[in-house]
């Protein structure tokens, strides 16, 4: 690496840390950030340079960065381990604050509340999930519980095992949810015909199924949202 590369020749407004202190972090550009993260560069490549091809190999989309693992991240070339292990950690501490801002709003009122609530468990999944928030009877959540774990098209969902869940936790009503790795929202018709299915179970057991939300690393739908339910 070449002496113009190294950070520390750049002009003082240009490095990313001095940057930071100067501007602030609003000041700074993704790449500045992440070679921040990154700390230094190697013989071939400044921070900034490994950054950039990190952010390349996302398609300069952060929600897919976060969901790289550390065999994906250490095929660019100058990311070794350590500095994938750096990056997994940032990008989880980032889901794990959406889990607790969501934590302080433990009372459901619209699909969105509930979408807030579900994200960070099933953001950056390559798999289907299906996850059950328990409410009582003033629609606060009692807990959450994952159902099911399946492939990228689709999962199995015992509605016995979710109502026994909610029988346990003695809930009064339920919204059920799963991802769709594909970033598609439309509904299948096996999430039609489960949906159907759970509503009147739901209503056998006096415990109503509130809603079914879709969800996906950028939006989500919500069959009440809809009127599909």
């Amino acid at each position: 690496m070449t002496s113009e590369l190294k950070i520390k020749n750049w002009a003082e407004m240009d490095r990313p840390r001095e940057k930071m202190r100067i501007q602030g972090r609003g000041g700074l550009t993704e790449t500045e950030l992440l070679a921040i993260l990154l700390g230094s560069g190697t013989r071939h490549y400044s921070a900034f340079q490994l950054a950039q091809q990190l952010l390349q190999k996302a398609d300069y989309d952060l929600t897919r960065l976060a969901g790289m693992g550390i065999d994906d991240l250490t095929r660019v070339r100058g990311i070794g381990e350590a500095r994938a292990v750096c990056i997994v950690s940032a990008m989880e501490l980032g889901r794990r604050r959406i889990l607790h801002e969501a934590r302080k709003k433990p009372k459901i009122t619209c699909s969105r509340d509930a979408y807030e609530l579900l994200r960070s468990d099933l953001m950056d999944l390559e798999h289907e999930e299906f996850w059950v928030l328990l409410l009582n009877r003033n629609h606060q959540v009692i807990r959450k519980a994952g159902i099911s774990r399946g492939g990228v098209s689709g999962t199995v969902v015992d509605p016995k095992i979710i109502f026994k869940q909610a029988l346990v936790s003695l809930a009064s009503a339920l919204i059920v949810a799963h991802n769709h790795p594909s970033g598609h929202l439309k509904p299948s018709k096996a999430d039609l015909e489960l949906t159907q299915k759970l509503r009147d179970g739901g209503r056998l057991l006096e415990i109503p199924v509130l809603d079914h939300l879709i969800l996906t690393n950028e939006s989500y739908l919500s069959f009440a949202d809809e009127n599909l339910m």
